[in-house]
């Protein structure tokens, strides 16, 4: 399976830099590392794939680099911002500003319908448009007969899609995406992974796929393989 990216991505700016990333913790028994000096880059519209088994520290990196987490030692530059040397504040301020996020386990809010949710980012940017830019969102998804819907009436692809449209609305920089089928069945997972490319193509972000499924991480042009902590096994795939 070639790469889902069509765009050339050699001569784009640097969204995302990461260098000698180490995480370590204590435990009863000593010092336990999750991370071995990670570094790696990804450039606007470049899609990778970071694959490892449960345990390997691939949830842990996505945390990392999304500022979510702050390492022992090492460097993420997110659209050239050094994220450790902004406070917590200023951390989710400029991750907002240019991260969309889609997980395993969708994380919408209940007690809001489906437009609200994917409204609910825009209005926190102070967007006045919010109402019509969810909606639209929504109706590319496949979902525009279902705005007023609260998630527990909505089965799990459509949860997924809605916690896309709440991602892509915002036109990030980057996509984080963590397991983002791994709630769903094969059928339905399929789909939301091709409606998450198609998505990726149009609004013209850079992804960051974590998966431990080599199929789906074909599909991107990059993948990274971490164990025990350790990327390796980088391949490229060129854009079609």
């Amino acid at each position: 399976m070639t790469a889902d990216q069509n765009n050339n991505t050699s001569d784009a700016p640097v969204v995302l830099k990461v260098q000698h990333l180490l995480k370590s913790v204590e435990d009863s028994t000593g010092t336990l590392t999750i991370l071995r000096d990670v570094s790696l880059e990804v450039r606007a519209h470049q899609s990778l794939a970071v694959v490892g088994a449960s345990g390997s520290g691939k949830s842990t990196l996505l945390s990392l680099i999304a500022g979510l987490d702050t390492p022992t030692s090492g460097e993420v530059w997110l659209c050239g911002q050094s994220l450790f040397g902004m406070n917590e504040d200023q951390r989710a301020a400029h991750r907002a500003a240019h991260v969309g996020f889609v997980f395993q386990s969708f994380q919408l809010i209940g007690h809001l319908s489906a437009l609200e949710n994917v409204m609910l980012p825009l209005e926190l940017r102070g967007e006045r448009q919010a109402r019509s830019l969810a909606t639209a969102m929504l109706e590319r998804v496949g979902l525009g007969a279902r705005l007023n819907h609260k998630p527990a009436v909505l089965s799990g692809g459509e949860q997924q899609r809605v916690a896309l449209a709440r991602a892509f609305v915002m036109k990030p920089d980057i996509l984080m995406a963590d397991e983002p089928t791994g709630s769903l069945d094969h059928a339905t997972g399929a789909s939301v992974i091709d409606l998450m490319f198609e998505l990726n193509r149009e609004v013209g972000t850079a992804l960051v796929l974590v998966t431990h499924d080599m199929v789906l991480a074909r599909r991107c042009q990059t993948q990274v393989s971490i164990a025990a902590g350790v990327l390796s096994e980088v391949s490229y795939h060129p854009a079609p």
